[in-house]
């Protein structure tokens, strides 16, 4: 097994309709808006920008984000990570009961000098602390949504 590297599937159930959410999911520069562990998105173009997150743990992450698909009609956002993350992320919308399903995947290898010295004993606590961001981001969106 390679310690520093991470494989993560979310998926939340939302109250708006798979357009509604693909779309917002498409604007990465409004999520700190609404997603409080995303501190800050800067486009640098139409299909790349910077990224700083930071969840429960006391360390920034920085990445560059970019757009690899974007497929309104499958409703998948996907796109390449490089920086203290290198590797992909895919949002992929779809229909689900009364509201819509979003599914997040995302395949990481961790560049991040303290993140890989801590890899062994710090794994369950990176993974928790992905968990929690995923969490706050699923109730953010379900806020708007609802227009909370």
């Amino acid at each position: 097994m390679k310690w520093s590297h991470y494989r993560f599937v979310s998926i939340w159930d939302l109250p708006g309709p798979p357009d509604a959410v693909y779309e917002i999911l498409g604007r990465a520069d409004d999520y700190p808006r609404w997603w409080p562990q995303v501190r800050e998105v800067t486009s640098v173009d139409g299909t790349t920008g910077t990224t700083r997150i930071r969840s429960f743990l006391p360390y920034d992450l920085v990445m560059t984000v970019r757009e690899r698909r974007r497929d309104p009609r499958a409703r998948v956002l996907e796109a390449t990570l490089s920086g203290d993350l290198d590797g992909w992320a895919r949002w992929t919308v779809t229909a689900h009961g009364a509201g819509s399903r979003a599914t997040y995947e995302q395949e990481v290898e961790v560049h991040r000098r303290l993140m890989r010295i801590l890899a062994v004993p710090g794994r369950a606590v990176f993974r928790a602390n992905h968990a929690l961001m995923m969490r706050a981001g699923r109730r953010g969106l379900t806020a708007r949504l609802e227009g909370v």
